[in-house]
């Protein structure tokens, strides 16, 4: 269906977000990959019965348009977690039901990947826009079905656009400073044809998450303004940054304050920081963002630091209590987890800010 025809939702839902907003500190989900990673699923759970054969129609139209020898077929797709929304989605339906049971407001769709450049790397690019289509479907019925058992509170379904394995201002060379493995039209385009299908699948909001580019967010946030306009409407956006290092800056070398400023034309809903770091490593910089940004601001920080074994070994307790410390400092509006964090974290951190006042975002000066 094409997005400008699509029945978009009663405007009533993005009332109700702000009104949310307002009242409270919101309470986004945790890690999706830590969830499934505890199943120890094969290669065989993975493909499904769809890909069972590493060949469909899909591959068989993929095939005709690259030639017999693109290679596509013989892609191994465990660790592929984003087709799990088409091979398991019971699987994947039961993750975002467990962290809305556990106190969440806002669920992210299983879509982290799913743009047609990361998805290159299993041979998938051709599935992006259904893949986000459905990854937003099912976060969806979830979200609704929760607001069925308690419809005096509303749940959102967050359409979640990945920063890819590409970056548009590094060369990924050392010996060609000037080379780019990317242009900003190609991940416009890769942006567009994933946000078309979180619009489809019935996404409240989308979210540019994990940016450790801000080339590449900027991309994301222009493709994105062409698809709401092909649709005629709009949807609430927010943008999530990472800083990779104590340094103190992402990968392209911004501050959490020149991450805002860079970004602040987009007006976006929200403004945040999430991944790499613990909360404890995170504190000085989402407190920076909550001085400078005249947007809501938003954290979903590690369980820690990665261990010696790429574990997270901080507790639901210890992480709670960190982030009931940035609540209190009046720095959030919207907190929830990243890597290694479960529903039990999620649900402590829930119980931590409950009854806190969410931040004021304050009225500054036009940029």
């Amino acid at each position: 269906m094409p997005v400008n025809t699509l029945p978009w939702r009663d405007p009533a839902r993005v009332a109700a977000l702000h009104a949310a907003l307002k009242a409270r500190i919101l309470v986004l989900d945790g890690a999706m990959g830590t969830m499934i990673q505890q199943h120890g699923l094969g290669e065989a759970d993975y493909r499904g019965e769809r890909f069972a054969e590493g060949y469909d129609r899909l591959w068989a139209a993929h095939a005709h348009a690259h030639g017999p020898g693109c290679g596509c077929q013989g892609h191994d797709q465990r660790g592929n977690n984003d087709l799990l929304s088409l091979t398991r989605p019971d699987l994947i339906r039961g993750i975002h039901r467990a962290y809305l049971d556990a106190g969440a407001d806002l669920i992210e769709t299983n879509t982290f990947n799913s743009t047609a450049v990361a998805l290159a790397d299993y041979g998938l690019s051709h599935l992006a826009r259904e893949l986000n289509r459905e990854g937003a479907r099912l976060a969806r019925a979830e979200c609704d079905a929760a607001e069925a058992r308690d419809p005096g509170r509303p749940r959102f379904a967050v359409g979640v656009l990945g920063p890819t394995n590409r970056t548009a201002s590094i060369s990924p060379d050392v010996n060609r400073p000037g080379f780019r493995a990317i242009t900003f039209a190609e991940l416009a385009a890769a942006y567009r044809d994933a946000a078309r299908g979180l619009l489809e699948g019935g996404a409240d909001l989308l979210m540019v998450e994990t940016v450790f580019d801000t080339l590449n967010a900027k991309a994301a946030l222009f493709a994105i303004d062409d698809v709401f306009a092909e649709a005629g409407a709009r949807l609430p956006v927010m943008v999530s940054g990472t800083i990779t290092d104590a340094s103190g800056r992402t990968l392209s070398g911004q501050t959490a304050e020149a991450f805002w400023y860079s970004l602040r034309h987009a007006e976006p809903l929200a403004i945040g920081l999430n991944c790499a770091l613990g909360a404890r490593e995170l504190r000085a910089h989402v407190d920076v963002l909550a001085q400078v940004a005249d947007a809501h601001v938003s954290t979903h920080p590690n369980a820690g630091l990665p261990n010696a074994f790429g574990g997270y070994d901080e507790t639901p307790e210890d992480m709670a209590t960190t982030l009931r410390g940035f609540a209190e400092a009046g720095l959030l509006n919207i907190v929830g987890g990243c890597c290694g964090t479960t529903p039990e974290h999620i649900r402590a951190i829930a119980a931590a800010v409950h009854g806190l006042p969410p931040r004021r975002v304050p009225m500054l000066e036009p940029a």
